[in-house]
């Protein structure tokens, strides 16, 4: 996951710091040479990790830190601060102009990701009211216009294509279609090349001199490191981007690209892929991601992605069966469903507070769902309604039929015991006997510390 290497090491930096209590200046000294190492073999560009270094440095020897009754948090909140600095600070979104359509370029090498990129795009803008168009403008890439096709479909997002014809012709084409259907976003899916020639170039500013886009998104692989930055560097000498897009962000366990980018070329990461899946995809929030990195997880983005997996009505019903205490099998295989939306197990540890780091890949049981769905699914409908009536025989049968076994079953009973204890905690009204939508949203959700008890290998 991303960042993995970089936050065990800074939390054990942080963890020698605390041991300490009072801070002197030599303390501070040795905790940064640390941190400049951790820095270094998480590939950020070595410019970049000596002006970190040097601002951190700065103001954690200065008297109001070392004279604090709590100088180790007060390094930590310096550092939190520059690393939001260093990833841009404001949350950098698309211009949208007052004359639409709204003109997006992607650009990127091939193998970038660019194509699935440009659906999740797409995707993300029309979850927020927009009426996007995916334009299909590689012709050179063997089946990179069926590719598109495929994706925009399941993202339900058309796709404008003219076949292997100049994309010029395309382009301009598309914005004729967009202006008669209504559109509003525009999406060009641009050729790339393995590698940055001037053929490439020349084909792009022709694009962008022809359509005059609002938004050049470069998108760039995480996992190829500083290579991405000079990736970045070069075409915005050569086309002038307007911001970057990064994927692949979720197997980068480095992360050093997206601490350089801003510093190198001045250009913000606006977006980054965190996995395969057409919603494994986020805005780029630097304090969030700062916090993340710190091992403080992130709770807005996971709420976030709760309110966009479970509708208002559902968590009304859910919110309906607490209050009575009817929370049976049935739901909690509704709220495992609800959660596998969010994304993957690992990308939702990495939110949790005080988990990311101490919960390791290997631990990570990603197949644990379809064994409690399987065992929920091989019980009867009273037994899912009234779990009670499990006995040792209907056990014997459920894990016979759901080909795990006893002691799994016996696990699955236990973490329902739980959830419902913990539905209970969090019941109740608020003023005039009603509860908010965010409340009831919280009791629609499965407690997320307990998912842990859920999701790993349990030993043997």
């Amino acid at each position: 996951m991303a960042f993995e290497g970089l936050s065990g090491k800074l939390n054990q930096v942080f963890k020698k710091l605390k041991s300490h209590g009072k801070l002197t200046e030599a303390d501070v000294k040795e905790a940064m040479r640390e941190v400049r190492m951790a820095l270094l073999e998480a590939d950020v560009s070595y410019k970049v990790v000596k002006n970190f270094v040097a601002k951190v440095s700065e103001r954690a020897v200065g008297e109001e830190v070392l004279s604090s009754l709590t100088p180790a948090q007060q390094v930590i909140k310096i550092v939190n601060e520059e690393l939001c600095n260093l990833m841009g600070n404001e949350n950098a979104r698309i211009q949208f102009p007052s004359k639409l359509p709204c003109i997006i370029m992607m650009v990127g090498l091939q193998g970038s990701g660019k194509t699935t990129h440009a659906a999740k795009l797409a995707k993300m803008l029309k979850k927020e009211g927009h009426y996007p168009l995916l334009v299909a403008c590689d012709i050179y890439r063997p089946a990179a216009i069926n590719q598109l096709q495929v994706v925009g479909e399941r993202a339900g997002v058309k796709v404008f294509e003219m076949g292997q014809i100049a994309p010029q012709i395309i382009a301009k084409e598309a914005l004729k279609f967009a202006k008669d259907h209504g559109n509003d976003v525009i999406i060009l899916d641009t050729a790339g090349r393995l590698h940055i020639d001037q053929p490439l170039m020349d084909e792009l500013k022709d694009l962008k001199a022809l359509t005059n886009p609002n938004e050049i998104m470069l998108v760039v692989d995480a996992m190829t490191g500083q290579d991405a930055v000079n990736v970045a560097k070069a075409f915005d000498d050569a086309l002038g981007i307007d911001s970057v897009l990064m994927s692949k962000l979720d197997s980068d366990t480095r992360g050093g690209a997206a601490l350089s980018v801003l510093a190198v070329t001045g250009k913000p990461i606006k977006y980054v892929g965190m996995g395969e899946k057409l919603d494994e995809f986020e805005p780029f929030h630097p304090q969030r991601m700062a916090s993340r990195i710190l091992g403080m997880g992130d709770m807005l983005t996971l709420i976030e992605k709760a309110e966009h997996s479970i509708s208002e009505r559902d968590a009304e019903e859910m919110a309906k069966k607490l209050e009575s205490n009817r929370f049976d099998m049935n739901d909690l295989l509704d709220q495992l469903r609800q959660i596998q939306k969010m994304g993957s197990l690992r990308s939702i540890v990495n939110m949790l507070p005080g988990v990311s780091g101490k919960i390791k890949d290997e631990n990570i049981d990603e197949k644990q769902f379809v064994r409690i769905e399987a065992m929920i699914t091989s019980m009867t409908k009273a037994e899912r309604q009234k779990p009670s009536l499990i006995n040792p025989s209907r056990k014997r049968r459920i894990a016979a039929g759901s080909g795990t076994r006893v002691e799994d079953v016996n696990r699955l009973l236990r973490q329902y015991d739980q959830m419902q204890k913990v539905m209970k905690k969090l019941g109740g009204t608020g003023k005039n006997g009603k509860m908010s939508f965010h409340a009831r949203r919280q009791l629609a959700g499965i407690n997320m510390e307990d998912l842990q008890k859920m999701m790993g290998n349990p030993k043997k």
